[in-house]
Order: structure tokens, then sequence, then C-alpha cells
């Protein structure tokens, strides 16, 4: 049985024949429906091992697979061919290592901390180590943890992008003092303008980071190194090292223009009325219409992860663009439907899809396609399409 037999938990409509490049049959209910092609996303990730040449690819799915679920995304990825994978927290990694059992490695980007002990405790997590405090609690907690012997560990880097890492004077202070009872498996770095191709800071990050890795190597003569994520994966071999971190092109985002439409949105039309020229539309009557015009209604708003101050947007009815016109509420946004054809209250109105990526609605609403993809609300009957069991 593959994943798209079954309907995700609470959703509204039936097990059906589903495709997620079309809006799905009227629904039962008010709720609109979250399509997350699976066969999409394992596809991504060949593409993207693809362009990693001889590094093999991990699969980055923190934050619940970017807000797509992460026990059926982690099984369309293990069946795509992933074989390492990347969270947040070690919460998240605890969780996966439930959906995946015992051989995945599973590494916690934010290191560990003494509040993690419970979560690591058992589940064979290997955290990537960002500074001095990091390596000393995970020192202290081992013999709590019930890891393999030794146990793993990661190292992180600071090359340029001043969030977590070493810095020169603590890798020096780790070389002096290393931790010999850890096997450091993996030494890694993160880019801070990888979507940019021609920024010069690229190569000074990669310059920085092979020259920091390169004192560890008596520490961690084995371990891999990493400095790429999907934009990273991209800019080419150099980038590349041992192992490459494609996160967001995963699930059809920017920076990988290639990637298949993994996530499908519709909602449907609850109402639609008449009004007349110089009538106005929602909250504070932003919105006026300049000529009788036909407004549709649709349930869905900020409480579902669709921004509040969105404006100047257009969603999709059979393909035709309808700009979004008043105030997004909390559970409601009002379209400008004057020049469709007669539509009518339950067709299906597409808000992410072949005509609109999360991509595009982010630069409609100023923001990126993580913030779209992450803020995607537990509200949506959620369908899962392919995805063969791995």
């Amino acid at each position: 049985m593959t994943a798209s037999d079954s309907l995700a938990a609470g959703a509204a409509t039936p097990p059906a024949a589903i495709s997620p490049f079309a809006p799905p049959a009227r629904p039962a209910a008010s709720r609109p429906v979250l399509s997350v092609d699976l066969d999409a996303i394992g596809a991504n990730w060949r593409a993207l091992q693809a362009r990693s040449g001889k590094a093999e690819a991990a699969a980055v799915i923190k934050a619940d697979a970017y807000g797509l679920g992460v026990a059926p995304v982690a099984r369309a990825l293990r069946a795509a061919g992933a074989r390492t994978f990347f969270v947040a927290h070690a919460s998240e990694g605890a969780e996966l290592r439930a959906v995946l059992g015992p051989e995945a490695p599973i590494h916690v980007f934010n290191g560990f901390m003494p509040g993690d002990l419970e979560a690591f405790r058992g589940a064979d997590l290997i955290p990537v180590l960002a500074s001095p405090f990091h390596v000393q609690a995970f020192r202290e907690a081992l013999p709590s943890l019930g890891l393999a012997s030794p146990p793993r560990a990661g190292l992180h880097i600071e090359s340029g992008i001043n969030r977590l890492g070493f810095t020169p004077a603590e890798i020096d202070a780790l070389r002096a003092d290393p931790p010999r009872e850890l096997e450091i498996s993996l030494v890694m770095s993160h880019l801070a303008c990888a979507d940019e191709p021609e920024n010069s800071g690229n190569a000074r990050q990669r310059g920085a980071f092979t020259g920091r890795a390169q004192l560890l190597h008596a520490l961690a003569p084995r371990a891999r190194l990493s400095l790429g994520a999907t934009g990273g994966t991209l800019l080419g071999p150099d980038y590349h090292f041992d192992l490459t971190r494609p996160g967001v092109g995963l699930y059809g985002g920017e920076p990988f223009m290639e990637a298949q439409t993994v996530v499908h949105l519709h909602a449907p039309l609850l109402q639609v009325r008449e009004i007349a020229a110089g009538e106005s539309v929602g909250y504070g009557g932003t919105w006026t219409a300049r000529r009788p015009s036909r407004i549709g209604v649709l349930g869905l708003g900020y409480a579902d992860g669709f921004f509040r101050l969105s404006k100047g947007l257009n969603l999709y009815l059979d393909g035709r663009p309808a700009p979004l016109v008043g105030r997004v509420s909390m559970d409601m946004i009002t379209l400008d439907l004057t020049d469709m054809p007669e539509p009518a209250p339950g067709a299906m109105v597409e808000v992410l899809g072949p005509n609109q990526s999360v991509d595009a609605l982010a630069k409609g609403i100023g923001t990126t396609g993580y913030e779209v993809l992450t803020s995607l609300g537990p509200r949506y009957a959620r369908r899962y399409v392919g995805g063969a069991e791995g």
C-alpha cells in the first residue's frame, strides 16, 4: 500500500485516486486540501544526488519535514535512496528514529544541551557539536545515553555566517584537549550566500572551512566534510566535499529551479456574492469596488499560515488569476472573481500548485519559500500522493 491509499488523520475527504496536478474533487467540507507529492520529493532528492557528483546527498527534514509531515516524507526519501538525515532539534531526531528504525544516521544540527538528554537516550542520534559548551555537556552525558562505543558526534565550524560553530581559537583549544572518547564522524559548516552564486562570500567561506577543517584532521581523520545545503550543492564540485545537505530543494523551493512541484493547496469557495460599485470588502474596508463586482470567499486565513498582510496576490481558479482583495482574516480571504465565468460555491481555488510555486507566493507577500512551507497550518485536510514505502 502506498501513502496515496490513505488520507492523513483528520482529513475531510475519503480515499480516492488523486492527482496532485489538478484540483481535487469538490470537498465534503469547507477545509482547504493540502496535497503532498511524495514521488516529487523522491525525484528531487535523486536530482540533487546527481548534482552532488561523488558526494553523498543527505536529506534535511527538520521542522516536520519543512511543514509537510516527517513520517511520510522520511519514508519517501529513504525509498528514493537517501541514507543520511539531518534535523534541527533532538526531539525531532527521536521522532525520526521511531520512523526510520535503527540504521539511518540522524544528525542534530543544534548540537547537544543538557536538557536534550531524554530525547537522545536510546535514539542513537549524532549531535553536531558547535561550541566547547556542547562538547563538555555531551561528554558529561555519555554515561546516561546508552550510545554505541565510541559514540559518534559531528563538529560545526564557523566559517563566516557567524551563527553556530567553533571559532579558530576554539578549534585550537579543542585540539589541545581532544574528546578522545568520541568518534568525530562529520565536520561541517554552512554557507551564508549560497543562493547568490556570484557572491564572493561563498569562496571566502569555502577557503575558511577548508583551512579550519584541515586543523581538525588529526582529531577526526575519518570525518566526512560537508559545506553545501541546497544552494551549495548547486554551486558545483568545489562545494560538495563528502556530503551535501539538501533541504528546501527537496520540497520544490528555490534556488533549485528544476525541482518538481511538491505542494498543492486548494481551497473551496464558501460563498460567491455580488456587490455594487462603491461597496467595500473585509475588515477596515481597505478595498472598495470600482465597478459591480463578484466576490468569492475562501475558508483559510492567517490561522492557516496565510500571511495577514498579504496583498497584491493572485490565486487561481481553473488556471485563471483571481486577485486577493481586502484584508486576510483569521479564517477567511476574499477574491475578486468579477472576470470569471460563473464561479460557484464549492469550486476549488489553487493557492499553491502548477500556477503558483511556494516561492512565487512568497515573493507576493514579501517573504521566502521556507517561511511559506513551514507556516502551513494544521487545519488543512492533508493528502499524501505516491511514495512507496522504503
